[in-house]
């Protein structure tokens, strides 16, 4: 793997269960992370992207492969790459009984900091936790816990970030707050990070690169804009004035997918026909009054992974 990567992942794979009825839940991938790049892990839920972070946090041991952070093997120097890197999971629970304050103060301890109460009030500062200093975990609503896991994150100033879907259980507002926050610190600190998210306008926003994997392997890599082209439909909507049902006939005819919502019609067709299409319904006297075409995003290159389609 390039020397270019403080993260390189090579050959990898998680085997679960006894060799009579293994589960390969991690398949043989590789990877790499830039400096200061954001990389999104993406994938349907089961697909091994948390399985592939524990592995990445040395949670769990790889059945095969090897980690490599800033270029020294992670088996060997665990613990000093670990004062480097952080994560934050909305799948761990903090003690209960912890006050908030504590949980920053005992995880400070944790990491080699330099005037840690500072760099503690700052953190409480950034993700808006003041008046929550003195609560017990167990108070907690979820946005509030996932603020919490996000501030603990960031507190040793990491080199590399491991977040797995750092933003759910938040509002939009402070889901936004929290972006915006991520991209700062990537371009003052030209911190790295891999991201794994389900929101995939969040990973558009936010993500350099993008990595997916399904039953444990990795099947397309790319910017985020690249792979919607991937897609060959686009999706024609006609609000109608006259014609709805002969609309629906010339469909029926092309066997295209269409449905079909009060006085709007959309339909799923390559972008190159949609000239064709629309003469067609002028030659039959079908007009209509608003037309939009849009053109398939992220969101809609995931589903056509999940539904095997591509």
């Amino acid at each position: 793997m390039s020397q270019d990567f403080v993260l390189s992942v090579s050959s990898l794979c998680k085997i679960f269960g006894p060799s009579s009825k293994p589960f390969t839940a991690v398949d043989n991938i590789s990877f790499g992370l830039k400096k200061g790049e954001i990389l999104g892990l993406l994938g349907p839920n089961g697909a091994g992207k948390t399985t592939t972070m524990q592995m990445l946090l040395g949670v769990l041991t790889p059945t095969k492969g090897t980690i490599a952070y800033f270029g020294k093997d992670f088996n060997k120097h665990q613990e000093e790459i670990l004062e480097k890197v952080n994560f934050s999971t909305t799948y761990t629970h903090l003690p209960w009984r912890l006050k908030v304050w504590e949980t920053l103060k005992y995880n400070a301890y944790l990491y080699k900091i330099n005037n840690r109460q500072k760099r503690i009030d700052k953190i409480v500062e950034v993700f808006r936790l003041k008046d929550l200093l003195h609560e017990e975990i167990s108070a907690l609503s979820a946005g509030q816990a996932t603020r919490l896991n996000l501030a603990k994150a960031f507190l040793n100033f990491p080199e590399i970030l491991l977040l797995d879907e750092p933003t759910a259980s938040l509002d939009p507002e402070t889901a936004s707050y929290i972006r915006s926050f991520i991209l700062k610190e990537r371009q003052e600190f030209n911190v790295s990070i891999v991201f794994t998210s389900h929101n995939m306008a969040e990973v558009e926003e936010i993500c350099d690169r993008v990595i997916f994997i399904k039953n444990g392997k990795i099947i397309a890599e790319d910017k985020p804009e690249n792979l919607p082209k991937l897609i060959k439909f686009s999706t024609l909507e006609l609000v109608m004035i006259d014609g709805l049902k002969r609309t629906a006939e010339i469909c029926r005819e092309l066997k295209l997918v269409h449905t079909i919502a009060k006085r709007a019609i959309q339909i799923r067709i390559e972008e190159h026909e949609i000239a064709s299409f629309l003469n067609r319904m002028a030659s039959k006297g079908i007009t209509y009054d608003q037309i939009s075409i849009n053109k398939p995003n992220l969101e809609d290159y995931f589903m056509e992974v999940v539904a095997k389609k591509l």
